[in-house]
């Protein structure tokens, strides 16, 4: 059986799901962003005269989850009740964890997956004066709660 996009009315047009029949639930969702560079702009994170870029990056996703409506044209506008960016700086890079939360009709994985790009662009942003070569990579999604479709979790050991 092939799944209908849900985007498209009878007619084959883009458009805006209606989910006022469906009902409010509890939803979240997290994404995961990796921003790859060198060890030298690691090392060089404290000392960037342009502030805080995992600080910095952090605020940027939070303020990036609540305008995803603004930004990808048939969401649903969503009255967030908590988003979250967590940066760590590992061995090639930082992996950036973000989190979205909504009692809603719809879910909230585009805010997630939003909040995640943003914040590693911002990223890239605090960083190029150091090195034009870091990578914005591995953007997904690794959870979502709630809805008719229930919970999804993405395999560990997932190709991407």
């Amino acid at each position: 059986m092939k799944k209908k996009l849900s985007h498209y009315d009878s007619d084959g047009r883009v458009a805006m799901v209606d989910v006022s029949g469906k009902p409010e639930t509890k939803r979240t969702a997290t994404a995961h962003a990796f921003v790859a560079m060198s060890r030298s702009v690691l090392k060089a994170l404290p000392d960037n005269p342009k502030g805080n870029p995992l600080e910095i990056a952090r605020i940027a996703g939070i303020q990036a989850a609540k305008k995803t409506a603004e930004l990808i044209p048939l969401c649903h506008s969503l009255p967030l009740s908590h988003a979250d960016v967590q940066c760590e700086i590992g061995e090639n890079g930082i992996d950036i964890t973000a989190s979205a939360s909504t009692s809603a009709q719809t879910g909230v994985e585009m805010e997630a997956l939003t909040a995640a790009s943003i914040a590693a662009l911002t990223l890239y942003d605090m960083t190029k004066a150091l090195d034009k070569g870091i990578e914005i990579r591995e953007i997904y999604l690794l959870e979502k709660t709630g809805g008719k479709s229930g919970t999804y979790r993405r395999a560990k050991d997932s190709p991407r």
